[in-house]
């Protein structure tokens, strides 16, 4: 990657040397150094106190091996992840993902962008990531209690309500959670706010599983007031996905009066011209926990088409892809906008590829990288973080309305950060260097450590 900054370049050289074949994270990387290369000419400081170099080298990672015993006996083992990247202006926080495709690479990514997110926020809280290749998929309960408790039994020692709170993520749902805590109370012999996530029997919060879905289309609502004096209203949606956060970002478009068309999962995608009936995606999703396909077995009007990723080739006014990383790529950007795409917002971690990002900016379309727009689920489990320390719970209300004046304020942070160092309307940049100032200045404040 090319920088017309030559500290920058020299930083980003130095994080590739020490950490080869990371793609995920070296991308990571790349895309933030790129917005900051104004920010650092203005501000010298930051290279005095090597604020750069710092901030691309986690404070600490952590890796160990999970031994645990599936119900025929058998030993099983797998690799387990927690990354602390920065503790400058809050405990860490982060999810843990439960998945095959887990490695370093995708944890360090993962917390590197963390830290960006959860500054945006306005909220006490520093950046990580974990996890392990783990597949929860196929599994018996019984299986991913022995295994969550075996994750934990070594997870334990690095974490704690003042140090490290982590949450769910892919493939770390209410279930794993539950399974995670106990295990946690059961070492550690306390009930705390150690995890968040958690069920509302025992200090989770109301609105956490609505939290990043509903989230994006506050950002999104947002967004299109501001930048265009439009709205989600009346416009049709694309939705990559179908888990919590696609189903509840559809659910939102939904009330916000827009209509969804399409939504997909691992194996392909369903539309539904008259518009997707939600309360049927749930019951596959959420209750027979089968394939999207099954949409259209119990509404034959629906079109099922395989291959996921060409769901980008239905026209829709807004784009949220909400399913994994570099799920949009050129092609795929280059189809929206020839379909009259108007804004793309992400509602998962980096899911759109950085030359697909090019595209959409030079063609004029808003764009809301998921460190902004997908923050409403970290945000959520910040204020049960608040909670479990009052010792008290919010009403779904009380959460709801917190949620969406957070997503507000961070657009206006990025949006106002963008305009400030000279890229108006580019949120991207906005969004990375409104959440890096303010880990950086909590940096210096603090002194080299």
């Amino acid at each position: 990657m090319l920088f017309t900054n030559s500290y920058i370049q020299s930083v980003y050289d130095s994080v590739a040397v020490r950490n080869p074949n990371e793609t995920e994270f070296l991308q990571a990387v790349g895309e933030v150094l790129q917005s900051l290369q104004p920010v650092i000419q203005q501000r010298p400081d930051l290279q005095q106190h090597a604020i750069l170099e710092r901030m691309c080298e986690p404070e600490r990672f952590v890796q160990f091996r999970i031994a645990w015993q599936d119900d025929s006996g058998k030993v099983q083992v797998n690799r387990g992840y927690r990354v602390q990247f920065n503790s400058a202006i809050g405990p860490y926080k982060g999810g843990l993902r439960f998945h095959p495709s887990v490695n370093a690479s995708i944890i360090k990514f993962l917390g590197f962008e963390q830290g960006f997110k959860n500054s945006l926020t306005g909220l006490p809280m520093g950046g990580a990531k974990g996890g392990s290749d783990f597949d929860p998929k196929g599994k018996s309960d019984s299986e991913i209690m022995r295994f969550c408790q075996a994750f934990m039994t070594e997870l334990y020692r690095h974490i704690g309500p003042d140090t490290d709170v982590p949450a769910g993520d892919i493939g770390v749902g209410a279930k794993e959670v539950g399974y995670l805590f106990g295990q946690y109370k059961r070492i550690c012999n306390q009930f705390n706010g150690v995890l968040t996530g958690k069920g509302l029997a025992y200090g989770g919060s109301l609105m956490r599983p609505q939290a990043t879905g509903y989230g994006l289309l506050y950002f999104v609502e947002e967004m299109l007031s501001s930048m265009k004096q439009n709205s989600v209203k009346g416009k049709t949606l694309v939705i990559s996905g179908c888990g919590n956060v696609a189903i509840y970002a559809a659910e939102k478009a939904q009330q916000l009066g827009a209509k969804v068309v399409a939504m997909s999962d691992s194996k392909g995608y369903i539309y539904d011209a008259e518009g997707i009936d939600l309360s049927l995606v749930k019951s596959i999703r959420e209750g027979m926990r089968g394939p999207i396909i099954q949409y259209k077995e119990l509404k034959p009007s629906a079109v099922y088409t395989e291959g996921c990723r060409n769901i980008w080739s239905v026209p829709c006014d807004i784009a949220l892809p909400c399913a994994t990383q570099n799920e949009l790529q050129a092609e795929d950007a280059a189809l929206l906008i020839s379909n009259g795409v108007m804004a793309v917002a992400e509602g998962a971690n980096m899911p759109t590829t950085p030359e697909a990002v090019s595209l959409l900016q030079k063609a004029s379309v808003l764009y809301a990288p998921g460190k902004a727009s997908n923050a409403g689920g970290v945000s959520v489990s910040g204020l049960e973080m608040s909670q479990n320390s009052l010792r008290y719970s919010w009403t779904a209300e009380e959460v709801d309305s917190k949620l969406q004046q957070i997503m507000v304020d961070i657009f206006h942070n990025a949006s106002d950060a963008a305009k400030a160092y000279g890229m108006e309307g580019n949120l991207l940049a906005g969004a990375n260097i409104a959440g890096f100032l303010k880990v950086a200045d909590a940096m210096i404040a603090q002194g080299v450590y």
